[in-house]
């Protein structure tokens, strides 16, 4: 059984079995519902007759509407200067978060929110930074996109394969980048002048290492959704597949400008 180190994909409901092409270039290696069901350690019936299967097309549909809607959002409020929104903006995200992954939402209102959230947000965030750092909240959101094509070009190509063994050293590598994530954190918040949180090699050594993970966490993400497609679920699940694809992202551009930062500090 194969799991992910990402919450919103741990329960996808199994529909309809297909025959559509997925991000793998094994297609159909490994299909069936109940197959899926497995993987994900759930049993779901099947969608109605009436529904139609996601496609690879349905994914990357919605999940470029929600990237775009949070890259609008966060544009919007860095350029506006509300940089005060941040605070509020995350909680929102964190919240709404927690809804879809609790109830296995796909309500394309909810996953709108969430990314428009979390853009605004990450747009303060970047905001202020690029005023001491002009140019950075671009080149993080550059350096985003770029880690997300290398990684579906090396899951497509096969380059790193998602297997048991692999899945098992990623979760154990993500307990430990939450660990460390958390240390960091409170070293921020009662040791401000901490060598984890600050441009040296320790700091740049730690934001490789998150990263790191958060890339590789990708193969997770891009397995899950190919296992969704394989086994016929039904198409509105794009949607709560996108979100789960956006909260990685998310992640990924936070420990990016992070890292910016530190290397422009030098």
């Amino acid at each position: 059984m194969r799991t992910t180190s990402n919450p919103a994909f741990r329960n996808l409901p199994a529909g309809q079995g297909g025959g559509y092409a997925t991000f793998d270039r094994q297609a159909g290696a490994m299909g069936g519902v109940s197959a899926y069901a497995d993987r994900a350690g759930v049993g779901y019936g099947r969608a109605d007759a009436g529904q139609r299967a996601i496609t690879v097309d349905d994914i990357v549909t919605k999940t470029a509407i929600t990237a775009g809607a949070a890259i609008v959002a966060g544009g919007l409020t860095a350029w506006s200067g509300l940089y005060g929104l941040a605070l509020p903006a995350f909680i929102v995200g964190l919240v709404v978060s927690l809804i879809i992954i609790f109830k296995q939402s796909s309500n394309p209102a909810l996953v709108l929110t969430y990314s428009v959230a979390e853009g605004i947000a990450l747009g303060g965030i970047a905001g202020l930074l690029n005023l001491r750092f002009p140019g950075i909240a671009v080149q993080a959101l550059v350096g985003t996109m770029g880690v997300l094509v290398g990684m579906l070009v090396v899951y497509k190509t096969g380059a790193v394969k998602v297997t048991p063994r692999f899945t098992k050293w990623m979760m154990g590598a993500l307990i430990g980048a939450v660990v460390l994530a958390l240390v960091r954190l409170v070293a921020g918040i009662f040791f401000p002048g901490s060598p984890i949180n600050q441009g040296g090699a320790l700091g740049i050594l730690i934001s490789l290492v998150l990263i790191g993970v958060a890339a590789f966490s990708l193969l997770l993400d891009f397995d899950m959704a190919d296992q969704a497609v394989r086994a016929g679920a039904p198409a509105k699940f794009a949607w709560y597949i996108a979100f789960g694809l956006m909260t990685t992202l998310v992640w990924l551009y936070i420990e990016i400008l992070r890292l910016l930062s530190y290397l422009r500090s030098e």
